[in-house]
């Protein structure tokens, strides 16, 4: 494709005046002011021919297979100007090339969509930055190329399909490393096997009693037996059953700085899953919205947090009002022993609220349940920001209605038996690792 540059359209319409005064002036020689359009168009014309024709660029993508949702990662487009023979062209190659990237939705370029490079003997090589907002497969369509002839007055230019796509897996980038060190930092709380004797409620020895331990761990056929006071020794059980039930429907797609509440809370569980699969528990996934989406596999060992990693990547994000009955239902179904469930969610309305109450009854009749809800910074600081005219007072208050609510269903939550975690989404998958080592230590699963 072959068009005009601004130079060129600039310089044709510099004949325009020339052409009104000879139309004016002389009308019997009117054509002349044609002359300088006719002259501009010849050149533009010479311009075309002289320039790189299309068919001889070469262009190729190199982007990532995957990325982790929120890491901005670089495609580096290579182009080249190639001779009949396949040898790199380098004569009047132009100085510089513009290109364009035609991505989808899930890829935001900050604007920089477009850019252009130096071309160096024929050949150039542009980086352009993007960041995924959104998990699934996101797609690189097209790329456009254009330069200009050696006088700078005729653009050529080209268009590449590649429909190359890139899997956007949720942000797993730090889990492995935090992982580690939140499980180390927090061994001496019954992690490691040699340090657990003592807590838990899994049988481990006999021991002579001592003083100061609890009399009620004192077996007393084995004392009479022995003839001398044995105790129990437990430790912390290796095989407790930990699910994630993630929230993906409308409420929690709204975005919290940037990315997703969904998204935020993937990050968060699979960091704790991390660490349980390391503590010797099993773990699983359960997605839901208007109906549940995805039941993962039990998995442990951390060997197979890929797993999980997968079943991750495959949570959409819904539309749609969640349906805490049919899911909570359903996964209480699943659940043949007594486990942790961790349910990260939000309350969006009243009545939302109450439904969510109701059908937690189930779950919480067999197991411990730990829910998990992000703090909303931008409903605290409407609450609390300094009004200035009346709008900012009836968002004052209706901020203040709404954050009310919300601690009437925590504290409802929490006298139904149900444990309660509300923390900003930066702080969230370190709160909820300490929460459930807490739980662990307890001996309450």
């Amino acid at each position: 494709m072959i068009y005009p540059t601004a130079r060129a359209v600039i310089l044709a319409g510099l004949g325009a005046p020339v052409a009104l005064v000879i139309g004016v002036v002389i009308p019997q020689f009117w054509y002349l002011g044609l002359v300088w359009i006719v002259m501009i168009a010849a050149l533009i014309g010479l311009d075309a021919l002289t320039a790189k024709r299309s068919g001889q660029l070469d262009s190729e993508i190199e982007k990532p297979a995957t990325i982790g949702v929120g890491s901005p990662f670089t495609v580096t487009s290579r182009l080249r100007f190639l001779a009949s023979d396949g040898t790199v062209d380098r004569r009047n190659a132009p100085n510089r090339i513009e290109l364009a990237l035609s991505v989808d939705d899930k890829l935001d370029g900050g604007g920089g969509r477009r850019t252009e490079g130096p071309m160096i003997d024929g050949q150039a090589e542009v980086d352009q930055i993007f960041t995924p907002n959104r998990r699934g497969k996101a797609q690189i369509g097209h790329l456009w190329a254009r330069w200009t002839g050696p006088l700078g007055l005729a653009w050529v230019q080209r268009r590449d399909h590649f429909g190359a796509e890139i899997i956007v897996t949720p942000d797993i980038g730090f889990i492995q490393d935090k992982g580690i060190q939140l499980y180390l930092r927090d061994a001496a709380y019954g992690l490691i096997a040699q340090l657990d004797r003592g807590d838990g409620t899994e049988f481990d020895s006999m021991t002579e009693f001592q003083s100061g331990m609890d009399r009620r761990t004192i077996d007393w056929k084995q004392s009479a037996r022995h003839t001398e006071l044995l105790a129990k020794e437990y430790r912390t059980e290796r095989n407790n059953h930990i699910v994630f039930a993630l929230d993906c429907g409308r409420t929690m797609c709204e975005p919290v700085a940037g990315l997703p509440r969904v998204d935020r809370a993937i990050s968060a569980a699979l960091l704790t899953a991390y660490v349980a699969l390391r503590a010797g528990d099993r773990t699983s996934l359960f997605a839901f919205s208007g109906r549940p989406q995805i039941a993962s596999p039990t998995v442990t060992g951390t060997r197979n947090f890929s797993t999980l990693q997968r079943s991750a990547a495959e949570i959409d994000y819904a539309p749609e009002e969640s349906n805490y009955t049919l899911a909570l239902t359903t996964l209480a179904t699943q659940l043949h022993r007594r486990s942790l469930v961790v349910i990260f969610t939000d309350f969006a309305d009243p009545t939302s609220a109450e439904l969510m109450l109701r059908a937690s009854g189930r779950l919480l009749d067999r197991h411990l349940v730990l829910f998990v809800v992000l703090r909303d910074a931008e409903l605290t600081a409407l609450a609390h920001d300094k009004p200035e005219d009346s709008t900012d007072v009836s968002r004052a208050v209706t901020a203040h209605a709404l954050l009310r609510e919300r601690a009437i269903v925590i504290a409802r939550l929490q006298r139904m038996g149900a444990h309660v975690l509300e923390a900003g989404h930066d702080e969230i998958g370190t709160r909820l690792v300490s929460s459930y080592i807490e739980l662990k230590r307890r001996s309450l699963l």
